[in-house]
């Protein structure tokens, strides 16, 4: 079942069955992506639910699965890109109870909706070291895991003993650390949409406070200086080539203040795209497809994308 846009005002069938099956959730239709993502831009999804608890997701995914209904699982909407013609089916945002942190001696145990900044503060105030170099991370937890993210010489791999996953027919599994075959920006549960991360679970070592406190503000300003945080983007477009770095590629291919629109090859670090104000997706997605071109060209080096599409370009 895929929705027509001037269905999905009118499917009054559907909108009950959802409302049935999750009666505490928030439901919106066609609602604007670009309120939803860091990069700002985005047409409207179908149908947008913000779950709020784990029960809802496992009374849903089935659901969707067995009516054979496009869904895509969001955090905070960074490292995304959606279509101007917007989403086709639902989209679920994890919130609420699926922000929680707790922690329990070393042990840091992070719900999927909870943001990388958050687990990194609760680090930090509970004298633990190792995940410094998630607080400048703009994601959420579920989406670093998949993808592995990191930053500054750290990444989630370093410090992941446990995930916990639900499956489509709504069964939970568990990956320890080693069973995940973290990589760069990858994971076992990359580019698998069957699997929803729900839990994870972190060790980490004993450090003061103070220092950790200190090279987190150190990190912080080094990202100030070097990234272009004052615009909106989906932060590092490209995956870094081996032996290579992508902003330099860029840049020595001339590209760097390079537009599509308002679309921009950042000149503060030429490995962002960013949005000026009113890019469209087929603005980001042109000029990626550019920056590929003129790199391979000059230097025959692939730059494969970081950030991910969804939904509807043209």
């Amino acid at each position: 079942m895929k929705f027509k846009r001037e269905e999905v005002n009118v499917n009054t069938v559907f909108y009950n069955q959802l409302k049935e099956l999750l009666p505490t959730a928030e439901i919106f239709y066609e609602e604007p992506m670009s309120k939803h993502t860091t990069f700002r831009i985005g047409g409207a999804a179908d149908v947008f639910i913000k779950i709020s608890e784990e029960e809802q997701l496992k009374t849903l995914i089935p659901y969707l699965t067995e009516k054979h209904i496009p869904y895509y699982v969001i955090g905070k909407g960074s490292n995304l890109l959606v279509g101007d013609k917007g989403f086709r089916g639902v989209v679920l945002q994890l919130a609420d109870t699926f922000e929680t942190v707790k922690v329990n001696l070393n042990v840091i145990t992070a719900c999927a909706g909870a943001s990388m900044a958050m687990i990194a503060k609760a680090a930090q105030q509970n004298g633990l070291t190792g995940l410094e170099f998630a607080a400048g991370i703009p994601g959420s937890v579920g989406g670093g895991v998949i993808m592995n993210a990191g930053a500054y010489g750290g990444e989630m791999k370093d410090v992941i003993s446990k995930v916990r996953f639900l499956c489509r027919d709504g069964s939970v599994k568990e990956y320890t650390g080693e069973e995940m075959c973290f990589g760069y920006r990858t994971s076992a549960l990359k580019n698998k949409p069957e699997y929803i991360v729900l839990e994870i679970e972190m060790l980490l070592q004993p450090g003061d406070k103070e220092e950790i406190l200190k090279k987190m503000q150190e990190l912080a300003v080094c990202r100030r200086e070097k990234q272009p945080l004052e615009y909106p983007s989906a932060g590092s477009t490209f995956k870094r080539p081996e032996g290579y770095f992508a902003g330099k590629l860029i840049g020595d291919a001339g590209l760097g203040g390079y537009a599509v629109g308002d679309a921009c090859v950042s000149e503060k670090h030429n490995g962002f795209v960013i949005n000026r104000g009113k890019a469209s997706a087929q603005d980001v997605q042109t000029l990626i497809e550019i920056i590929q071109c003129k790199v391979y060209e000059q230097f025959g080096v692939e730059l494969e994308r970081e950030v991910i599409y969804l939904g509807d370009f043209m």
